[in-house]
C-alpha cells in the first residue's frame, strides 16, 4: 500500500484480499464506494477520484484547496498546494479547522468530526449528468460559526440534495477564531500588503480560486458560480461582495439568516485588532511571534472567548478591517460603489433576535424595556408599535426585536446596493417553525424560540433528517418536504439564472419604491415591509445596548 497525500492507494493484491475479507462482512454496502465512472478527474494539482452516492450524484470529498497552514505557515495567507503523484481518493471528509468541540445535546449536534489545523479541504456534489463541458451552475458553500467555529462537513450542509437538482455543490473549510483572524504588529510588519488577520477570509477567497481554476473539470460552470451562507457566512458574502480579492470570482450571492449590514455590527480596525493580538501574545506566555507558532493550538482555543457553546476563554478575535482584504467597512465600500456588483438574495428567520423587547411576557414588561432601549424615542417607538395587551405586547416585542436588528440590517443591505449598483437585490423570511418532538431537551431550547436563527438552511439544503441522526428531535411532515423542496428550487433558480423566482414562487425584486420580500412559512408569499417601522430603526435611534443573536 502507498499513501497520497495521506490517501490510501493499494495494490491489486491488496485490493483482492480485502473484498475477500468484505464478502464475508454483513455492512459490505456501507464501506465499499462505487467509484464514478470515467475518474480520475484531472485538476491542477493532480488527479482525483471520487464516488458515487446512492442517489447518482458524484461525491468528491477532503480535496486541497491550500497547502496546510501548519508552523511557519500558521497565520500566513493560504500557500499554494503541492501537486501530488498518482491518484488522491477524495472519497472522505477532510478534518473541520481545530476549535472547541460541541456539546452532544445541542440542537446541532450532527456526530463528531476530526479537527485539526490542518484543515483547507473541500468538498464536490455533482449533478448525475456533470461532465466537462456540462457548464452546470455552481453552488459553493460558506458556513457559520460566529467566526469561531463551523465545518462544511457538518451534516446540515449536505449538498447532495441541491447536486441532485442540477448543479454542482461546493464547501470547504475556513479558518476560525484566533487562528483564523489574528492580527499582530508582527504579522503586519512580515506581511507583503502592511496587512494582518483575515485568514479564514483569505482562505475563502483561495477556495473560490480554485473553483475558478478546477471546478469545469467537475461539469461546473466557472463563470456562473453563486456564493451562500448563513449567520457568518451570510456576513462572509457581504464582505466577498466588497472585498476587491474577489473580483471575478464568483457571480451571485446568497445570504441567509443574520444580514446584519450597519456600522453597529463593524469589524475593528486594523490598529485595535492588533492591539488584541497583543493581547493573546500576553495571554500566551509568548515572547515573539516565531514563539507563538511554536505553541500547541488546543492551548490557543483555551484562551478564546467564544459564548456559543457555554462561555470560555477571555479574548475575542475577529476579522478587522485590514486594508487589504476589506480595505474598509461594508457598508462604506458599498457607498463609495465599489462592491462586486452582482444579483443577491438575503434574507432572516422571524424569531432570531434577542433582546427585552423580545422577551417581555407582559405590557409593562413591554413598555420599560421600549424605554431602556430607546429613551426619548420611546413614545414614538410605541406609537409604531402598539399594545394594549399582554398578548399584543408579546406579539409586537417579538415583531420590533426582528425588525430593530436582523429586518433593518438586511434593509440596509438592500438600500446600499441600489444606490450604487445595478444588479438585483432580493430579500426573504422564512417563518416555519420547526415540528419538534415532544419531550425533547436541547441545551440550547431552541424549541421556545420559533423560528430560531439558521433555521431555514435544513430546507433550503434539504438536510431535515441531518436533526434525527442519533434521536428523533422533529417529526418532519409532508408539508416541511413540500417547503423545503419550493425553497431549493429557488435556489437552483437562482444559481442558474440570477432570479430566484418560479412558477410555484413568485418573487419580487426589492425596490425602494416596492420593498418586497418572500416569507416562507406556514403561507408562503410576497410580502411588503413597513417602511415606517423600519425608517425608525436607523443608526441614530439604535442605543449602545444593540440587540443580540446567536451565531451558529
Amino acid at each position: 500500500m502507498s499513501v497520497v497525500n495521506g490517501h490510501a492507494t493499494w495494490s491489486t493484491v491488496a485490493i483482492a484480499s480485502l473484498l475477500a475479507l468484505l464478502a464475508t462482512s454483513p455492512v459490505t454496502a456501507q464501506i465499499v464506494a462505487t467509484p464514478v465512472p470515467g475518474d480520475p478527474v484531472n485538476i491542477d494539482s493532480g488527479a482525483v477520484s471520487g464516488k458515487v452516492l446512492p442517489s447518482n450524484v458524484k461525491a468528491y470529498f477532503g480535496i486541497p484547496f491550500a497547502a496546510p497552514p501548519l508552523a511557519d505557515l500558521r497565520w500566513r495567507a493560504p500557500q499554494k498546494v503541492e501537486a501530488w503523484k498518482g491518484v488522491y481518493h477524495a472519497d472522505r471528509l477532510g478534518p473541520e479547522c481545530i476549535q472547541v468541540l460541541r456539546r452532544h445535546n445541542l440542537n446541532h449536534y450532527f456526530g463528531e468530526e476530526a479537527t485539526s489545523e490542518n484543515c483547507l479541504y473541500l468538498n464536490i456534489w455533482a449533478s448525475a449528468d456533470a461532465k466537462p463541458g456540462a457548464k452546470l451552475p455552481v453552488v459553493v458553500w460558506i458556513y457559520g460559526g460566529g467566526f469561531t467555529l463551523g465545518s462544511s462537513g457538518m451534516a446540515m450542509y449536505d449538498g447532495e440534495n441541491v447536486a441532485k437538482k442540477g448543479t454542482v455543490f461546493v464547501s470547504f473549510n475556513y479558518r476560525v477564531g484566533i487562528l483564523g483572524n489574528l492580527a499582530h504588529p508582527e504579522l503586519t510588519a512580515e506581511s507583503q500588503n502592511h496587512a494582518s488577520g483575515n485568514y479564514g477570509l483569505m482562505d475563502q477567497v483561495a477556495a473560490l480560486q480554485w473553483v475558478k481554476r478546477n471546478i469545469a473539470q467537475f461539469g461546473g460552470d466557472p463563470d456562473n458560480v453563486t456564493i451562500t451562507g448563513q449567520s457568518a457566512g451570510a456576513m462572509s458574502v457581504s464582505a466577498l461582495e466588497a472585498s476587491p480579492l474577489a473580483k471575478g470570482l464568483f457571480n451571485r450571492g446568497f445570504a441567509m439568516s443574520l444580514s446584519m449590514f450597519d456600522n453597529r455590527f463593524k469589524f475593528p480596525a486594523l490598529p485595535a485588532a492588533e492591539k488584541i493580538g497583543l493581547e493573546v501574545q500576553a495571554a500566551l506566555g509568548a515572547s515573539s511571534l516565531a514563539e507563538m507558532r511554536q505553541i500547541q493550538a488546543d492551548k490557543i482555543l483555551a484562551i478564546q472567548k467564544d459564548c456559543q457553546l457555554g462561555c470560555a476563554g477571555t479574548i475575542a478575535v475577529t476579522p478587522d478591517i485590514d486594508g487589504y482584504v476589506l480595505p474598509d467597512t461594508v457598508p462604506n465600500i458599498f457607498a463609495a460603489g465599489k462592491q462586486n456588483d452582482v444579483a443577491t438574495v438575503a434574507g432572516f428567520t422571524s424569531d432570531e433576535s434577542s433582546n427585552d423587547l423580545r422577551t417581555a411576557g407582559t405590557l409593562e414588561a413591554y413598555v420599560a424595556a421600549a424605554k431602556k432601549l430607546y429613551g426619548d424615542q420611546a413614545d414614538r417607538f410605541l406609537a409604531l408599535y402598539p399594545a394594549k395587551t399582554d398578548a399584543e405586547a408579546k406579539a409586537m416585542g417579538l415583531t420590533a426585536a426582528r425588525e430593530g436588528l436582523v429586518e433593518i440590517g438586511t434593509r440596509n443591505w438592500a438600500e446600499a446596493q441600489a444606490k450604487t449598483g445595478k444588479a438585483p437585490f432580493y430579500m426573504y423570511m422564512f417563518s416555519r417553525v420547526h415540528p419538534f418532538a415532544p419531550g425533547v431537551e436541547f441545551f440550547d431550547s431552541p424549541q421556545k424560540i420559533g423560528a430560531y436563527h439558521t433555521s431555514d438552511v435544513p430546507y433550503w439544503f434539504g438536510t431535515q433528517d441531518a436533526f434525527n441522526k442519533f434521536r428523533t428531535t422533529r417529526n418532519w411532515t409532508e408539508f416541511d418536504r413540500a417547503l423545503s423542496e419550493r425553497m431549493m428550487d429557488t435556489l437552483v433558480a437562482f444559481a442558474r439564472t440570477g432570479n430566484p423566482a418560479t412558477s410555484a414562487t413568485p418573487w419580487p425584486q426589492w425596490k425602494p419604491d416596492a420593498q418586497a420580500y418572500v416569507e416562507f412559512g406556514d403561507a408562503t408569499g410576497v410580502r411588503e415591509e413597513n417602511r415606517a417601522r423600519l425608517d425608525f430603526h436607523t443608526p441614530a435611534n439604535v442605543t449602545p445596548s444593540t440587540p443580540r443573536v446567536s451565531r451558529d
